[in-house]
């Protein structure tokens, strides 16, 4: 790794990925309760953005020299039950796919809302448990790395308060994120890989913004919130056997030679 990892550098990184995407989906005039109303606005008010931050996280991620650490974990948590907890978080998704009337959605709105799944999965994830958890693995306890992560996951979502979204709707949305970002978390911990929480995180996000375009309700969407309640209990046993703090690692032979 050419930067030592330390909580500050991933909470620097995480602070301009949300700043590059609040102020290119201000830009666009549209407010985020619009994103979905049309396949041009997902585009334009979001999926752009996200495109952008993904190029920016790319950048940072190599010249940092924490892919390695950022995708993988060097050993994974003895705890494998605790994978019941994003295992209902798939239930809810399919749920939502199933409910969908898909006859009711455009094939262009489903390629935005694929794009957007692909690209919110790919930067929300790198940045909070990729980059910030490699971060926080060099001066943080793994408890705290869990929670800390998790915890700026859901205030991400806050931004939404400064795209048109009511103050009222935003805040149970950041403490949804929060619990998702915990299942998220254990679904790192279990399959050792970020790849899994990032296909899951866009898996979610395409079912909900294609079922609301649909006009359905998914009977399961409870199963969401089970997911992430269950998520606030378990973590703590995926978390208490990581030995992921980075003061150890070999340097990664790429950046060294970079």
């Amino acid at each position: 790794m050419r930067v030592r990892p330390r909580a500050w550098v991933g909470v620097a990184v995480w602070v301009v990925y949300g700043l590059v995407v609040v102020v290119l989906q201000k830009s666009s005039g549209i407010p985020y309760t619009d994103f979905g109303d049309s396949p041009s606005n997902l585009w334009r008010g979001a999926v752009l953005s996200l495109v952008v931050g993904a190029v920016v996280l790319v950048a940072v991620t190599t010249w940092l020299g924490w892919w390695r650490p950022a995708l993988r974990e060097r050993r994974t948590t003895r705890a494998r039950w605790t994978i019941i907890a994003p295992a209902l978080l798939v239930v809810a998704v399919v749920g939502n796919l199933v409910s969908t009337t898909w006859s009711a959605v455009s094939l262009e709105f489903v390629l935005a809302a694929l794009a957007l799944g692909v690209f919110v999965g790919f930067t929300e994830e790198l940045t909070t448990r990729g980059v910030l958890l490699v971060g926080l693995r060099g001066s943080v306890a793994e408890i705290g790395v869990a929670l800390i992560s998790s915890l700026c996951f859901g205030l991400m979502h806050g931004i939404n308060i400064f795209l048109g979204q009511s103050v009222a709707a935003t805040l149970p949305q950041i403490g949804q994120a929060f619990l998702h970002g915990l299942t998220f978390y254990i679904l790192r911990r279990v399959t050792g890989s970020l790849i899994a929480a990032m296909a899951l995180h866009g898996a979610w996000d395409f079912s909900v913004f294609s079922l609301e375009q649909a006009g359905g309700s998914n009977p399961l969407a409870i199963l969401a919130i089970v997911s992430g309640v269950l998520a606030l209990v378990f973590f703590w046993f995926a978390a208490r056997d990581a030995q992921e703090a980075v003061e150890g690692r070999e340097p990664d032979p790429a950046a060294a030679t970079a």
